[in-house]
This record gives C-alpha cells, sequence and structure tokens, in this order.
C-alpha cells in the first residue's frame, strides 16, 4: 500500500516485528512478505484494543483491520514509510515464543542457529529478497530458453552409479537387494540420449547432487540450468548462453554486460593469473622473472627455482614492516603452501628498499622494475617454487588477498569472461592415473586427436567455462558423438571394455543409431543468484541449504535409520570403530 492509497479500509495479516508504546499510542510493526507497516492503536479510540495490542510479542501472528492514513512522521527508509494503518480490529491468529534471534535485517543469530531454525531466518527480509530473486532469474531463463525452441524435459533422479569424478550419493533399491541407485551428479548422459532421440534443444532446471568436501559456493544437493544442443559448433553455444547471461544482467540488474566477451585460453589464464577462473575487476596480472632473476648465483633461492613470477601492487610501497610480515605469514599458511615471499618497495622518492637487497645490484633492481611496468610508489611481491603451475596458484591466491584488501573486488562490478581450449585430461596423484578434466564425454580438439595414442596429456578439450568475478557459474563442451572416439576416451582413462559397457553401454549402443553432433552447458543456478544477490555463500540463496558438514541442522539429517527399515533393504552396517 502506498500514500495513493489513503482512506481505504484494509485487512493485513502477518508477524509482529517490533511494539512501541508511546503514551497513549501504541505502534505496531507488522511484517509480511511484501514488507514491513506502521499499524497504530489509539488508547483513546478503543482502549481495549489499545491493550490487547500491548499484549503483544514478537513474531506473533496477527490480522489486523484498519483505514489507510498518511502518517505524520514519514520514513523515508521504507516503501511504505508514507502511510499507516489505524486499527479498529486485531486478531491474534497465533502466538509465538521469543525467537532465539532478531528477525531482521542485521540479525544477532550466527550461522548454526539461523539454520537450526532456518524457517524464522526465511522471515527476514534480506534472506526472502534472495529467493524472490531467485524466483525472478529462473522464470526469466525458463522464458528465455522457451523463446529459442528449447523444451523443457525432466530427467529420472534415480539413476545407475557412474563414479567417474565426484562421489556419487547412493541410494538402496528394496526390490532388489544389495543393488543401488545413484542420485544424479548431472543429466549428463541422459540429456546426451534426448539428443538421439531428436530433441534438438532441452533444458532443464535440475537437482543434482555431488558427494563432495563443502566450500562456502558448494552444496551436497545444488541446482543446474541443464542445456544441451544438436548440430552446433562450440561458438553457436558460446553465442547463446553468452545472450542468456547479457539478458539476466540487463532484465535484474540493470548492468549492460559488452556486446562480445573475452574468451581466454586455460594456457593463458594459468599463466597471467595462476586459475583457470580468472578475477578480471582488477588488474596485477602475473609477470615472469626467471629472465631477470634466475642464474645470478647469488640467490639460490631463486636459482634453484623453476618459477619465478611476480605482480605489481599499485600505490603500496608505503607498507610498513609489519604489513609485509602479515603477508609472509598469510602465504606460508598451509592453504597457500608457499615457503616466503620476497618483497621490492620502489618508493616514491625513486630509492628502492627489498626483502633481498644484498643479493642484487642496482642494474638488477632497474630491469625488474622496467619489466614488471613498476611505479615509483609501487610493491612487488615475488613468489618462486619448483612446480610452475603450484607456484602460480600460490601467487594467485596471493593476489586476490591484495585485491581483498585494497577493495579492488567489488561485488556492484561484474567482469565475465569465456575460458577454452583446457586440457582434456589431468594428472590424478591419488588414482595415479589420467583423469577427464570435465568428463569422459568431452570431444577432443580435432587437431589434437593424433595426439591421443602418445601423447594425451597435451589434447586439448573442446570445453568452455563461464567465469565472473572469478567464479565459475557455468560450463560445458561439444559431446564425442562417435562410438569409437568414446571407446577410445574409456581406454585411455583405464577402463576395460567390459567396465566401459557395463557402466555406459547405454549411451555406446544409443551411438550406433544416428547420433547427431550435440553440445551442452550447465550454469549453477544457486551460484548465478548468489553473484547477482552479491552473496558470499550460496547458502544464503538456498530456502533449505546444508551446513559445511553437509548436515541439514533443522531436520537433523543425515540420520540413523531403524532396524526394520535396515532389515527390509537387507543391509547390515558395520561401522569400523577407531580406538
Amino acid at each position: 500500500m502506498r500514500l495513493s492509497d489513503a482512506g481505504k479500509n484494509v485487512t493485513l495479516a502477518g508477524w509482529v516485528q517490533r511494539v512501541r508504546k508511546m503514551g497513549g499510542m501504541t505502534f505496531v510493526d507488522l511484517r509480511d512478505r511484501y514488507g514491513i507497516t506502521q499499524l497504530v492503536f489509539n488508547e483513546a479510540a478503543n482502549v481495549e484494543l489499545c491493550n490487547q495490542a500491548n499484549k503483544l510479542g514478537r513474531e506473533f501472528c496477527i490480522q489486523v483491520k484498519g483505514t489507510v492514513s498518511e502518517r505524520e512522521s514519514k520514513n523515508a527508509k521504507m516503501p511504505t514509510g508514507d502511510i499507516e494503518i489505524l486499527a479498529d480490529a486485531l486478531n491474534i491468529l497465533s502466538e509465538s515464543l521469543t525467537p532465539p534471534f532478531t528477525i531482521e535485517d542485521n540479525t544477532d543469530g550466527g550461522d548454526d542457529i539461523r539454520m537450526k531454525y532456518r524457517y524464522l531466518d526465511l522471515r527476514r527480509t534480506a534472506v526472502r529478497k534472495n529467493l524472490e530473486l531467485r524466483h525472478r532469474m529462473t522464470i526469466l531463463i525458463r522464458n528465455f530458453l522457451d523463446s529459442k525452441q528449447f523444451i523443457e524435459v525432466e530427467t529420472p533422479i534415480l539413476i545407475g552409479s557412474t563414479p567417474e569424478g565426484a562421489r556419487d550419493f547412493v541410494v538402496p533399491s528394496r526390490m532388489n537387494p544389495g543393488q543401488f541407485y545413484a542420485l544424479p551428479q548431472s543429466p549428463q548422459t541422459l540429456k546426451q540420449l534426448l539428443m538421439v532421440s531428436g530433441f534438438d534443444r532441452y533444458f532443464q532446471i535440475a537437482k543434482c547432487f555431488r558427494d563432495e568436501d563443502l566450500r562456502a559456493d558448494r552444496q551436497p544437493e545444488f541446482t543446474q540450468i541443464d542445456c544441451e544442443m544438436s548440430f552446433v559448433e562450440q561458438e553457436d553455444v558460446i553465442e547463446l548462453f553468452e545472450d542468456m547471461a547479457r539478458h539476466l544482467f540487463k532484465e535484474v540488474l540493470g548492468v549492460e554486460l559488452p556486446a562480445k566477451l573475452q574468451q581466454m585460453t586455460w594456457h593463458d589464464a594459468m599463466k597471467r593469473y595462476g586459475s583457470d577462473k580468472p578475477d578480471l575487476r582488477f588488474g596485477m596480472e602475473f609477470v615472469e622473472l626467471m629472465d631477470v632473476l634466475k642464474g645470478t648465483g647469488t640467490f639460490s633461492v631463486f636459482d634453484d627455482a623453476e618459477y619465478i613470477g611476480g605482480i605489481c601492487v599499485p600505490g603500496c610501497a608505503d607498507y610498513t614492516r609489519k604489513q609485509l610480515d602479515q603477508l609472509t605469514d598469510f602465504v606460508k599458511r598451509p592453504q597457500v603452501g608457499a615457503k616466503g615471499l620476497v618483497y621490492v618497495k620502489f618508493n616514491a622518492d625513486g630509492s628502492v628498499k627489498s626483502s633481498v637487497d644484498k643479493f642484487y645490484s642496482p642494474e638488477v633492481m632497474a630491469r625488474l622494475k622496467e619489466k614488471m611496468g613498476a611505479k615509483d610508489g609501487d610493491l612487488v611481491l615475488i613468489l618462486s617454487g619448483d612446480k610452475p603451475n603450484k607456484t602460480r596458484v600460490q601467487l594467485c591466491t596471493l593476489r586476490l588477498e591484495m585485491g581483498d584488501r585494497l577493495g579492488l573486488r567489488s561485488k556492484d562490478k561484474f567482469e565475465c569472461l569465456w575460458i577454452v581450449d583446457f586440457p582434456l585430461f589431468e594428472w590424478s596423484d591419488e588414482e595415479q592415473r589420467l583423469m577427464a578434466t570435465h568428463h569422459p564425454f568431452t570431444m577432443p580438439n580435432p587437431d589434437d586427436i593424433p595426439l591421443l595414442d602418445e601423447h594425451p596429456e597435451q589434447v586439448r578439450a573442446k570445453a568452455y567455462d563461464f567465469v565472473c568475478n572469478g567464479i565459475e557459474v557455468g560450463g560445458g563442451s561439444l559431446r564425442i558423438h562417435d562410438g569409437k572416439l568414446q571407446e577410445k576416451m574409456f581406454q585411455i582413462l583405464g577402463f576395460t571394455p567390459e567396465r566401459a559397457m557395463a557402466q555406459f553401454g547405454f549411451l555406446i549402443n544409443a551411438f550406433k543409431y544416428g547420433a547427431p553432433p550435440h553440445a551442452g552447458l550447465a550454469f549453477g543456478l544457486d551460484r548465478f543468484v548468489a553473484i547477482m544477490a552479491g552473496l558470499d555463500s550460496i547458502r544464503d540463496c538456498i530456502a533449505f541449504p546444508k551446513n559445511n558438514s553437509g548436515r541439514d541442522v533443522m531436520l537433523d539429517a543425515p540420520s540413523e535409520i531403524d532396524n526394520k527399515q535396515l532389515d527390509e533393504l537387507q543391509i547390515k552396517i558395520d561401522l569400523n570403530q577407531e580406538n
């Protein structure tokens, strides 16, 4: 309601946010899904009604009848701040215990207590707006894809286990003792079968499940905007879903993305930023310094290194020794893993101060300044190591830390790009074999197929990731549609022909019946909403999320099941107890 509704008789229902008694007047803030409205109870007009209002507690559920009136003391911070309701009837629908935290934007409840009482947390305006944003984005996505001739198809939740990649959640079958379903990590093979079936443009807002360690941007169950297309090339997919991203940013935030987003190869991303999801909201691009600092015979740490790289931090030559020691401690933390940090301060007065002063001449420092593109007043931070990519990842972590410290990673700024030309395979120390970087159905770059037999580690994938503000929002690839090439992939990944047929025979056989060239992509809906809402964690845009241990503390799940259920499933639990 707004000022234009003044004089109308209305009925409102909602929850009591707060009660304020001022002389003979009682003011009640009523909250519902649409906002907060001030109710006025006047003792002079109705003593009994005012007394009833004075007994209201926080979160009482009430219904009020009254007249819309212009407020004398307006509140410009509230959409309804120009009006109030002069109450003439009050009905207490349900009383409430005192809630365990304040139901306000700036609540006093910690994460654990809010997750335990999530149904109360969802009453907070900030959380509700996140879910409203999620709803709006879902509608926009559906309408956009419908306008592009996509058809929404639901795929099964109970499927067979394909333990290649993240761990599956498994579900025992009562009717098939000793056998298990798996919850899908992705509808990957099913949507490929839809392409074989002739559904040339498919999408689904799909629930997916992965039993993996959790972070702020991961949940054991999550939602994908899952899509697949037939008879397309990589650029066709990129162009269409770039348009969808552009449409969402424009409609939701009023932000105009560039007409054409940058594409960066995986190799360049790792070399320049130490990450396959680089944050381009700020600079500090890596500069390799092997030719400047290695081989002088004066500083063994650099002389023995396989990689030396640095970042230039503008305007930070005035960092104190204490601040530099803090940065050194930061890179030595186990989460980063560097052995140390070298700094060079190119001071505003033209002098140079470095932690390796005694090892390098002024001439070397001058070459370093030129190579780094540093100016007087800038700070150069340098890491080295015996594994180039590992050291680049450490330098990436330092770069992001500096971006945070300097306030360069604004949530109101958006820098999106595509990462392409991923390696098709990556080496797993745990498995001691090559693993698919994305999944086993990704098409090799046709130019690299001759390398599959002798040098599979050099083969590039026809894959692409959509990255925004240093977060991988989505990714996809061209798919293998040739049965022989698919069998070759399984062979390189260590599958025997028997195992490949046992797990993926349905797909290999389907390719024998005129499989079209096809490609796809999946955006993480939770991550996309979190970026749009400026959230640090995807939990805040999921109605009932799990905590960092994968538990639903509200439902107390997962939990034990009773022996009767175990007997019906013919399952015996034998937990290994550690002494």
